[in-house]
């Protein structure tokens, strides 16, 4: 599934639905460079969740603000619309791909 690019104005709409994932990053972050391509990839194996990506930025700052993310990368997982838990740091797709399965069960 193609990865979706979220703002501060559409961030709700969104995550409204089934299991999503968002990836909050900036270009400047090395290790939110690194984990990009993971994330990637794992959308593309795992089609039926959303992904969505988040640039943190100055002007792009309330939605972070509002779940304390304080440091990326970071990824929130989303059900309805309702925040099921977060994951802090870089991981590998092993990893993310594990989570999922663990949110999903």
């Amino acid at each position: 599934m193609a990865i979706q690019h979220a703002t501060d104005e559409n961030f709700a709409s969104m995550t409204g639905g089934a299991l999503t994932l968002v990836d909050f990053w900036a270009p400047w972050c090395g290790p939110c460079r690194m984990f990009g391509p993971i994330f990637e990839a794992t959308s593309d194996a795992i089609p039926d969740v959303n992904f969505v990506k988040f640039e943190v930025s100055d002007t792009n700052n309330k939605t972070p603000a509002r779940f304390g993310i304080r440091g990326i990368p970071c990824v929130l997982a989303f059900k309805n619309g309702e925040l099921v838990e977060a994951r802090s740091g870089l991981m590998d797709q092993d990893t993310l791909t594990d989570w999922i399965k663990e949110l999903k069960g």
